[in-house]
């Protein structure tokens, strides 16, 4: 079992910068791929980006370039650096674990309660 818990979202102006982490419960958090997804009113849930144990990642088209994944081992996190935000990057962004599959899969196990993140025009 895996518990995820999201924070650093907030407000910010188009074209600057946010980033939002998620730290991890689990003794075994370096075999687990994580990712971030995100939520807009009225939309489904979307991929964002993915990150493998040993740091091999993968984006969305629409936030590659402007969006970096990384990943703690130690200290158990994931974080998302975003840059150059657009107002279209408004939703709330939910950390995922799942242990097995490959990273290009988009289904994930755990989930966290999901972070804020409002980008003003």
């Amino acid at each position: 079992q895996v518990q995820l818990v999201e924070s650093g979202g907030g407000l910010v102006q188009a074209g600057g910068s946010l980033s939002v982490s998620c730290a991890a419960s689990g003794r075994t958090f370096n075999r687990y791929y994580m990712g971030w997804f995100r939520q807009s009113p009225g939309k489904e849930r979307e991929f964002v980006a993915a990150i493998n144990w040993s740091g091999s990642t993968t984006y969305a088209t629409s936030v590659k370039g402007r969006f970096t994944i990384s990943r703690d081992n130690v200290r158990n996190a994931v974080h998302l650096q975003m840059n150059s935000l657009k107002v279209e990057d408004t939703a709330v962004y939910y950390c995922a674990a799942r242990e097995g599959g490959n990273l290009f899969s988009r289904m994930y196990d755990y989930w966290g309660q999901g972070t804020q993140v409002t980008v003003s025009s």
